[in-house]
């Protein structure tokens, strides 16, 4: 009613040019998650649902993760607490340090403090820690809590993307969210706003066994889609 126009905006990758945020590498894990059957609640997935949906994949998740976190300060981020939990034992088991905290932790305090001194090397949790909690060297995300909600997805990357010494990028683990709506939040959603360049920008990591630098990747998706359009124009005037 009062504000209708936005006066400025500091953007991420703005930030990351200018040094002020780490910079960000996503690779896209080859494991196709189906959450096609999860129902919407307020405007995002059910977190109840994506919970049962993801725990046919624990295991090989955990798996995945213990071929890419190793040397990695990593956060977790899961739909349910009792999810947060299995998931947890799940990397114990595999040889990870890894932690659970909750909002139900009587210990919470001292495990955060153990996570930043080094004590675990993974941290898992249910949607507690997208906001108002500070590690600078975590310089690995994991995001199996899937949403449509762009301002929810920024945040928990964002617990990844303070810089720190001898931190060179932060890694941000994607997988193939299988799913009939294509809202659902993606690595590149971060960078670009254009529908388009980030369509292009997913299409080309799920076809990328290496992790890519982000802002390189929306440049060489921005590329091609204006070839795209180029060559779509040529044809019109062709015909």
């Amino acid at each position: 009613t009062y504000f209708d126009s936005l006066a400025y905006e500091y953007k991420l990758p703005q930030a990351i040019k200018d040094g002020y945020l780490s910079k960000i590498e996503a690779l896209t894990i080859p494991l196709n998650l189906d959450i096609s059957q999860v129902k919407q609640t307020a405007g995002d997935y059910s977190a109840n649902q994506l919970g049962d949906a993801l725990e046919p994949y624990l295991e090989q998740i955990a798996d995945e993760m213990t071929e890419q976190c190793q040397n990695r300060k990593t956060v977790v981020f899961l739909p349910l607490i009792k999810t947060a939990k299995e998931f947890t034992k799940l990397l114990q088991e595999r040889g990870l340090t890894a932690a659970e905290v909750d909002g139900q932790s009587d210990n919470r305090e001292a495990i955060l403090d153990d996570f930043a001194s080094g004590k675990y090397q993974v941290l898992c949790n249910s949607m507690l820690l997208t906001e108002g909690w500070d590690c600078p060297e975590v310089d690995c995300i994991v995001v199996l809590r899937p949403t449509k909600v762009r301002s929810l997805y920024v945040q928990m990357v964002g617990r990844g993307t303070r810089i720190a010494n001898g931190k060179k990028n932060l890694l941000l683990l994607d997988f193939l969210w299988n799913t009939e709506r294509h809202e659902l939040c993606h690595p590149a959603n971060l960078i670009t706003t254009d529908e388009e360049v980030a369509k292009k920008m997913t299409e080309q990591q799920e076809n990328n066994d290496q992790a890519t630098d982000l802002q390189d990747a929306q440049e060489a998706a921005e590329r091609d889609v204006v070839a795209e359009r180029e060559n779509a124009l040529k044809e019109q005037l062709e015909a």
